[in-house]
């Protein structure tokens, strides 16, 4: 929504994940957030303080939201939640619905969201950071598998 608690988590676990992987400089990220209630801000502090523990500064990410060139931008737009992902598809080119997935559905299989910490306690963003990592992980395997394959 804001782009201050799962995105920013995602998008430094991403990074890491991608750069461990070989592939930090074949893939472009950048998380955005549905709303524009924080733009500018950094990363709830809780996101800081659970990304920090696991060995990762998203200190330096900023909060944007979505803007339209992202739907040409970018090759696949993840949403956390259902919520999310229906508002991007209300907002996207119908051309462009194909790019955007439910992450967690798209990295796992599974059609779940990743739930929101920002109202819940410390323990919340430990969860989802868990949750998100399990997800980089299975979504850099694929990525790797396809970015492999000749084209043709």
């Amino acid at each position: 929504m804001g782009n201050i608690c799962r995105s920013p988590l995602a998008e430094g676990i991403l990074r890491q994940a991608l750069a461990n992987a070989g592939l930090g400089s074949r893939v472009f990220i950048d998380s955005a957030g549905t709303g524009n209630w924080h733009q500018g801000d950094t990363p709830d502090p809780r996101s800081i303080e659970t990304a920090s523990g696991h060995g990762l500064d998203i200190s330096a990410q900023r909060a944007r939201q979505v803007e339209p060139a992202d739907f040409d931008r970018f090759d696949l737009i993840f949403a956390m939640d259902r919520s999310n992902e229906a508002t991007l598809r209300a907002r996207s080119p119908s051309a462009r619905h194909g790019r955007i997935k439910l992450f967690l559905e798209y990295a796992l299989g599974t059609h779940a969201d990743v739930p929101d910490p920002y109202y819940g306690g410390e323990d919340g963003f430990e969860d989802v950071y868990q949750l998100l990592r399990e997800g980089c992980t299975a979504l850099v395997a694929r990525l790797g598998r396809e970015l492999r394959q000749p084209s043709g």
